[in-house]
């Protein structure tokens, strides 16, 4: 399992609840590109239509832009490969308004992954006090334990 590209804006912008895996129906052009590393999943987000998830907002460059297809879309729109009763079960907590956010995207036996989060929004001041209680966390890691 190797990670390819990971977003760490995800974790800071929702409250993770819960992860999961799924394969991506890919072109052989992005696949390739892939797996070289070029592709951007900030800003990604998943939805749930007529049953099946799809992923949106994933860029992916192409391969080789001079032999690229001339009807090739670096943001297509990318199918989850999925269990069913993990399709239904996503489907159902995404209409409870949480969101489900690409967390990396990976290579598993030569095949492309993608790990999902599923999560709620954070609000200004909570990701306010997330900043302030690492900065605290951080400052005692530094000097150690004074009080003792």
């Amino acid at each position: 399992m190797t990670a390819i590209a990971t977003n760490r804006r995800a974790r800071f912008d929702y409250e993770i609840l819960e992860k999961f895996k799924a394969g991506i129906e890919l072109t052989g052009h992005e696949a390739k590109s892939i797996k070289m590393g070029r592709l951007n999943i900030s800003g990604a987000h998943a939805i749930a239509r007529s049953g099946e998830l799809y992923i949106l907002g994933m860029e992916v460059p192409s391969f080789q832009p001079k032999n690229a297809p001339s009807d090739y879309d670096p943001k297509r729109t990318k199918k989850l490969l999925m269990n069913r009763k993990e399709i239904n079960y996503l489907t159902g907590k995404l209409q409870t308004n949480l969101t489900l956010v690409p967390l990396s995207v990976y290579t598993d036996r030569g095949l492309v992954k993608i790990e999902l989060g599923l999560g709620r929004g954070r609000k200004k001041k909570d990701k306010r006090e997330l900043i302030k209680k690492r900065e605290m966390e951080k400052e005692i890691r530094k000097h150690g334990d004074v009080g003792s």
